[in-house]
């Protein structure tokens, strides 16, 4: 290890700037092969520690908790480096193609659902050659494109079961967001074959409605916003399913004087979903959308509609939905397109159809409301929920608080 450390300062201290084109391209060249060798070399270090048990050594229970704690390698990246392990233990030829520099630790990725116990299983019971496949992949993963192995990959899954059952396609699609403290999100989006077809075919008709001379986006870029597009169209059509008596829209409130005020504002605007945006892209939304002043007095917005209609309407459901910003039964707190607003006092029993009468509330919330248990708004603002004996439903003090 110490020669490999020797080696790697020699190349840190090259001078690039020095080399010319091809000799840029041959460095990289041998930089790829060396970074697959290394990969090959961890995978198969990671193997025998596993089948030995080494991270008990440290006091951890498996391999990829090491490397998530002192390789600091995120849980995603562990993962593959142990399945990598696994997967060049029982295929030696692939493995002796990636210790060559020939095969990246990212086709190992491609070819290691070969290996699973029930390929493994149904390979045996139909007298496939587990060396013969071995050797193919190999050949393929280090000659052929990407696109080349994933095919050949798939190709023999589907020969292992030929006859087995159509897959439902939506077992395996699945979107999963992740929200960040500045209001943006990162989705991954799982697809089968032809749901992935179709999301392509949508993207990829925006993406050439958009291009145009001079567009120096990316493709990536390119992909975001026609996936935006592709929402402002169906939001803007109306045709997509009623919300509680809405229709879906982007909600963003925002002070009158925010709005008012030329100033960037930051933070003083907040969308449907919670996230926090500046009056100044509060301001930007603002010039095509349709805005509704809330007022929570017999001013402004008609909001008390007094006994002539029972149920909430649309710019009375967004005044609640703007107090309450979701289900108000204590430890609740389901998203506003979740709830119903209830009114406190029975419609049937004389109660109005305005703010001070409702209440939003989930299903399943109002419900339990409908059977027993009690809501009530304090003066304060802050609601409290009540159980059908009496007791106030309270929540617990922080954990931390808890345990000291």
């Amino acid at each position: 290890m110490d020669g490999v450390a020797v080696e790697l300062d020699a190349l840190v201290g090259a001078e690039l700037a020095l080399l010319a084109a091809p000799q840029l391209l041959d460095r990289l060249r041998g930089l790829l092969s060396a970074q697959n060798r290394i990969a090959a070399e961890i995978a198969r270090t990671v193997r025998e520690c596993e089948v030995t048990g080494a991270a008990e050594y440290d006091g951890l229970k498996s391999m990829q908790s090491w490397l998530r704690g002192h390789g600091r390698l995120s849980s995603a990246a562990a993962g593959r480096v142990v399945r990598a392990g696994r997967v060049l233990a029982q295929l030696p030829a692939v493995a002796a193609a990636c210790a060559e520099g020939a095969v990246s630790a990212e086709r190992v990725a491609v070819i290691a659902p070969i290996t699973r116990d029930e390929h493994l299983t149904a390979a045996a019971a139909q007298g496939v050659e587990l060396a013969e496949v071995d050797g193919v992949l190999a050949e393929v993963a280090a000659t052929g494109s990407y696109d080349d192995l994933r095919q050949v990959v798939q190709h023999y899954l589907d020969r292992l079961d030929p006859d087995g059952r159509e897959p439902d396609p939506t077992e395996g699609r699945s979107v999963t967001i992740a929200r960040h403290a500045d209001g943006s999100l990162t989705a991954r989006v799982e697809l089968d074959a032809v749901g992935g077809e179709k999301f392509c075919t949508a993207l990829e008709s925006r993406v050439q409605a958009g291009r145009g001379a001079g567009d120096i986006r990316t493709r990536t870029q390119q992909l975001g916003d026609a996936l935006v597009q592709l929402c402002d169209n169906a939001l803007a059509a109306g045709g997509l399913p009623i919300l509680r008596t809405v229709k879906p829209h982007v909600v963003v409130r925002v002070d009158l004087d925010d709005l008012a005020d030329p100033a960037p504002g930051p933070g003083a605007a907040e969308l449907g979903f919670g996230a926090r945006i500046s009056a100044a892209r509060a301001r930007w939304l603002s010039c095509d959308a349709s805005i509704s002043r809330i007022v929570m007095t017999p001013e402004g917005v008609p909001l008390d509609l007094g006994r002539d209609k029972r149920v909430v309407t649309p710019h009375l459901r967004r005044a609640v939905e703007h107090r309450d910003r979701g289900c108000v039964f204590t430890g609740c707190g389901a998203p506003t397109h979740w709830c119903d607003a209830h009114h406190l006092l029975e419609w049937i029993n004389g109660g109005e159809t305005n703010p001070a009468n409702s209440a939003l509330l989930c299903e399943r919330h109002h419900t339990k409301v409908h059977h027993g248990f009690r809501v009530e708004r304090q003066p304060d603002g802050r609601w409290r929920t009540w159980r059908p004996d009496g007791t106030e439903i309270l929540l617990g003090p922080p954990l931390h608080a808890a345990a000291a």
